[in-house]
């Protein structure tokens, strides 16, 4: 029998909890990996990004570029970052969205005694 806590297993019911989602919660899923040393030192395999991480870029065509988040949209699921643009018609440069599942996290900005709380407190 089902529990009233468990979630729909049907891929329609998960589509629609997420698009449906708060932002408090769409922020857990835009987490990323951390790096091996990151995960050691911390004791966890992910978290979710915010600005001013530095990333590294592991898919597409910009791989293996490391740079600074510059921004998190909640409402779109992705992020963007230093060094990863795509030039407009007019030669001028737009950064380029990354969805979280394509990046590592190499340092984390720890300004937010809360996440750092957060941090030791899971790991």
């Amino acid at each position: 029998m089902k529990k009233a806590t468990e979630l729909s297993t049907q891929p329609r019911k998960q589509r629609k909890v997420r698009f449906n989602a708060p932002l408090h919660t769409r922020h857990k899923f835009l987490s990323a990996p951390l790096s091996a040393e990151l995960q050691g030192k911390y004791g966890r395999r992910n978290i979710p990004v915010r600005k001013g991480d530095t990333v590294r870029l592991m898919r597409g065509d910009d791989r293996g570029k490391e740079g600074k988040v510059r921004s998190v949209s909640l409402k779109k699921g992705l992020l963007t970052m230093e060094g990863v643009v795509v030039a407009r018609s007019d030669l001028s440069e737009v950064p380029r969205p990354v969805h979280p599942s394509n990046i590592v996290i190499t340092k984390l900005e720890l300004k937010d005694k809360l996440r750092e709380l957060a941090l030791k407190r899971q790991g």
